[in-house]
């Protein structure tokens, strides 16, 4: 039986991702298929889904057998009461390979004091040497796919690297911390703080005033994870008041971020414009058609997203 694809998002990734998935099905050795962006709802078997999609009524789909998010976030999705078929998340090479060289980006830059030179060139000499990668210890928040990866990379330059996670895991390498206990002795000591969080009403506002408060004087916060992981209001603060001594930040309660924002004046902080990672269509279209494949074999899909936890 011919299986019918629903592409649901935007006509500009339908253009990036249309020749992808195709030679991924190919690939995998599916040819008697529909790929298409209008399906009749009670036709459609798989729904690759974007969360900025027109589609938000999943009730129609009734012989769906999974949506597969295009997005490694899922909490534009996750809490939709009609969405009553499995859902994967996105979980890809190079997305993961693009947060990884964003996070040691930024992470060095602000290891290195780079902005100290960059933004300096006045004609005075300033002999300001970074301690080796050994002396700045480093925590990442959030030890998923994403944060993990993150933490490798950033181990194998030479940081200590504390990560902390909502459940106990165990990482060669790194530190391991859980709960709310694992939460302030991991912020103790961090230098460098990186957010890889979901996005979840556990996680909202992890990042507080309590949070800063218990971070060293002079840290800095990098934030390529989700904007309400942060309590705007008081990370400004911890930054007038020069605790924290700068922030980076990639991701926003609000996108695009509003010209009027504090954050884009603000002398100590650093706005990208979610640019920390995309996930690839190549790449991409490929887990999606590893999950239609295990779909149809009767297999596990891959990244399954749990309701209850919302990732």
């Amino acid at each position: 039986m011919s299986l019918n694809i629903l592409f649901a998002a935007s006509a500009e990734r339908w253009a990036d991702y249309e020749a992808p998935l195709r030679k991924s099905l190919h690939d995998a050795g599916i040819t008697e298929y529909t790929l298409s962006t209008d399906l009749p709802p009670d036709q459609v078997d798989y729904i690759v889904y974007a969360p900025n999609s027109d589609v938000q009524d999943f009730a129609p789909f009734t012989r769906a057998k999974a949506v597969l998010n295009l997005w490694a976030g899922v909490e534009g999705i996750v809490r939709n009461d009609t969405l009553t078929q499995p859902l994967t998340r996105m979980v890809d090479d190079g997305l993961e390979r693009g947060m990884v060289e964003w996070v040691t980006g930024h992470t060095l830059r602000h290891h290195l004091g780079t902005d100290t030179h960059v933004l300096g060139q006045d004609g005075t000499w300033r002999h300001d040497v970074p301690p080796l990668a050994k002396d700045r210890p480093v925590t990442i928040l959030g030890l998923g796919a994403l944060g993990q990866a993150c933490a490798e990379a950033l181990v194998h330059l030479g940081f200590p690297v504390t990560g902390w996670s909502r459940s106990q895991k165990s990482i060669d390498g790194i530190t391991c911390l859980y709960g709310d206990d694992g939460l302030a002795q991991a912020l103790s000591t961090a230098q460098i703080v990186v957010l890889l969080l979901p996005d979840t009403p556990q996680t909202e506002n992890v990042i507080d005033a309590g949070a800063l408060a218990q971070m060293p004087s002079g840290a800095v916060v990098i934030n390529p994870g989700r904007g309400p992981l942060i309590d705007d209001d008081a990370l400004l603060a911890a930054l007038d008041g020069g605790h924290i001594a700068h922030a980076t930040l990639d991701v926003f309660r609000t996108e695009p971020l509003p010209p009027e924002h504090p954050y884009w004046a603000h002398p100590k902080v650093t706005v990208t414009p979610h640019i920390a990672s995309e996930t690839r269509p190549d790449t991409a279209a490929q887990v999606i058609v590893e999950n239609i494949r295990r779909g149809e074999a009767g297999e596990p899909l891959l990244h399954l997203v749990d309701r209850d936890l919302g990732y």
